[in-house]
């Protein structure tokens, strides 16, 4: 059992923390404030090898593992926490691409992908089916070479400013073995797009996205007509866990912020660190985020290691976020009233760290997947 990183992961944290200090941080408000998030930004990821980090080396990525994907987001988000949803978005689209698309969708798209180019969105999710993604309305009905979409998708993570989406669609009956994916692009006739106003992750653009009678080539399928829904589950897996390292990346730099305050601020006549009730609370999360670090990275070694994650993914993904959110909201308050002002970035931060308590499962549907692996699916209160 290894606790450790290699040289080569150690120097590429390094590298990522230094670009997220230099290049993110300082702007990190700009995006929240309503400017839009510069293109030459997403190329300065991939510069770094982020974009690519799933985009197999035959069409110009690394392919690299999903331990290294979890430290980059991690790194990322000490410095602008919605930067780590390119690479979040960026590595479930890579996935599903290298392993589904046909050729002419690989060659097309995935080198884009990689060179920062291109911002591919993830549909799924619709007005009436979230958690229950089995449930989803949207249909795709072939004709003739093509196929015709139609439906609604709701709180997609670059609706503003993809160029694609790989969009989930009900292609033959009921439940998930009706379900197929496709690459859309989103230029094409009938595509209307409404950007959200959210309390958080304002740089992403979150929104819905409509299709009316979309009409797509037919080669644009993604893994036939039925395999659409596994897809999606599969990337949640270890998606799951490279959320609860983003989480872990903007709660460690607050409480790094924070213990550095609490040896300078002075209350009674000493530094507010030896008043016990500061530096237990400090102590205590600190516990808690170790904690969930070593669950998520857990979750993603297994992935590499082509083993079973599905629990701990689930684990790290109701950890990580819940655990983030208590310590940021702990380090506005050891702030007092500068904290809880926009002078300081924590109470973004916590805004946009609730966002992930929701995406990719809330806390309930994590419990339930833990639960069901746990007892066993026969027991699920829902299959």
């Amino acid at each position: 059992m290894d606790f450790g990183f290699t040289e080569q992961e150690r120097l590429f944290a390094e590298n990522v923390r230094r670009f997220a200090r230099e290049r993110l941080a300082p702007d990190y408000a700009k995006w929240d404030r309503g400017e839009p998030f510069p293109r030459e930004r997403i190329r300065e990821l991939a510069d770094l090898g982020i974009a690519g980090l799933r985009v197999p080396e035959a069409y110009g990525g690394t392919e690299s593992s999903y331990v290294m994907a979890g430290i980059a987001s991690e790194e990322l988000s000490r410095g602008d926490y919605n930067t780590s949803l390119f690479l979040q978005i960026g590595m479930i689209i890579a996935d599903i691409l290298a392993g589904h698309a046909s050729e002419s969708v690989k060659r097309a798209w995935l080198p884009a992908i990689a060179s920062g180019d291109k911002v591919v969105a993830f549909g799924l999710t619709e007005p009436n089916a979230g958690s229950d993604a089995a449930a989803i309305t949207t249909s795709a009905e072939r004709d003739g070479d093509s196929y015709v979409v139609r439906g609604e998708k709701a709180s997609i993570t670059f609706a503003g400013m993809a160029d694609a989406c790989v969009v989930f669609a009900r292609t033959g009956g009921a439940g998930a073995r009706g379900i197929g994916a496709l690459m859309v692009p989103l230029d094409l006739p009938g595509v209307s797009r409404q950007v959200y106003r959210s309390a958080g992750e304002r740089l992403t653009q979150r929104g819905s996205l409509v299709f009316d009678g979309v009409r797509v080539p037919a080669d644009h399928l993604i893994g036939g007509e039925s395999g659409g829904f596994y897809q999606a589950m599969g990337a949640f897996d270890y998606n799951r866990a490279i959320i609860a390292l983003a989480c872990v990346g903007v709660a460690q730099q607050s409480l790094d912020e924070t213990i550095e305050y609490a040896k300078q601020r002075h209350t009674f006549g000493r530094p507010i660190a030896k008043h016990e009730g500061v530096a237990f609370q400090i102590a205590e999360h600190l516990t808690m985020i170790s904690a969930a670090r070593l669950l998520a990275y857990q979750c993603l070694a297994l992935r590499d290691r082509g083993e079973p994650h599905t629990k701990e993914a689930a684990m790290a993904k109701w950890l990580g976020p819940k655990a983030a959110a208590e310590a940021i909201h702990a380090c506005i308050v050891l702030h007092g009233w500068i904290g809880y002002s926009q002078e300081l970035p924590f109470e973004q931060r916590l805004r946009d760290v609730i966002g992930l308590e929701i995406g990719d499962g809330t806390p309930e549907i994590m419990k339930a997947i833990i639960a069901r692996e746990t007892f066993g699916r026969e027991f699920a209160a829902y299959r």
